[in-house]
């Protein structure tokens, strides 16, 4: 998510420190002692403004959620509501989901959400998709075998894409739709979804469950001479 760059950032991320985790890798495998008592671990990646993650933590006390986002921008407003709704339950990360492992441990995480990422439609660009399946690699480390990721996505191409990309890693899909609010509006929005349905744009949703899986040989070569050449 781009935004403008906030003159008074710094400020107001430090009025929200309580909810900021300044140095997630010391966390890892570690980090339902932020609740003890959580039922669960789920985690939202690009969480943007956090409409999506604070209605889910307070609409599910229980859990523990964490939101990833990379642009503190948009995170700073994401932690703002939480703080303004009173949530005890909900912690932020400003970092990229590409060092999502360096951060949770091998299936420490039990739900992972990913609404409307970035499409990348530019072939030469599928790696950056975060339903390429060298980020599905990546979730299904940190995922525990047989939990779930939640996907939405308003774009079409792209969510074809990672239908077959899921395929591609043997990984059982559920409850697919391209039309989730057909009959009514479905679950808890995000921010960007109410506008796009809003729209008469279809949203397209499925949930993946997770289980270890080999990368084909030539993605992990790709992989490998992609981490040399940086």
């Amino acid at each position: 998510m781009r935004m403008r760059r906030m003159k008074n950032l710094d400020s107001r991320m430090d009025k929200c420190a309580d909810l900021r985790i300044m140095d997630p890798a010391a966390m890892k495998g570690n980090w339902r002692s932020l609740k003890p008592d959580a039922s669960a671990l789920w985690v939202e990646v690009g969480c943007g403004k956090g409409k999506f993650t604070a209605e889910t933590a307070e609409a599910n006390p229980d859990v523990l959620m964490i939101a990833v986002e990379r642009c503190r921008e948009a995170m700073v407003v994401a932690m703002e509501k939480a703080q303004n709704m009173g949530l005890k339950n909900v912690f932020y990360i400003d970092m990229d989901v590409a060092n999502i492992e360096e951060i949770f441990a091998g299936e420490e995480i039990d739900r992972l959400f990913i609404n409307f990422p970035d499409p990348w439609p530019r072939k030469k660009n599928a790696k950056r998709r975060l339903t390429h399946r060298g980020f599905l690699d990546k979730y299904c480390r940190v995922v525990k075998c047989g939990g779930e990721f939640h996907y939405k996505t308003d774009n079409a191409p792209l969510f074809e894409f990672s239908v077959e990309e899921f395929a591609a890693c043997g990984l059982e899909v559920k409850n697919l739709t391209r039309d989730l609010h057909a009959n009514g509006v479905v679950g808890i929005m995000t921010g960007y979804e109410e506008k796009f349905h809003g729209l008469g744009t279809p949203i397209n949703r499925c949930e993946v469950v997770c289980k270890p899986f080999v990368l084909p040989p030539e993605e992990k070569k790709t992989q490998v001479e992609e981490t040399e050449d940086e």
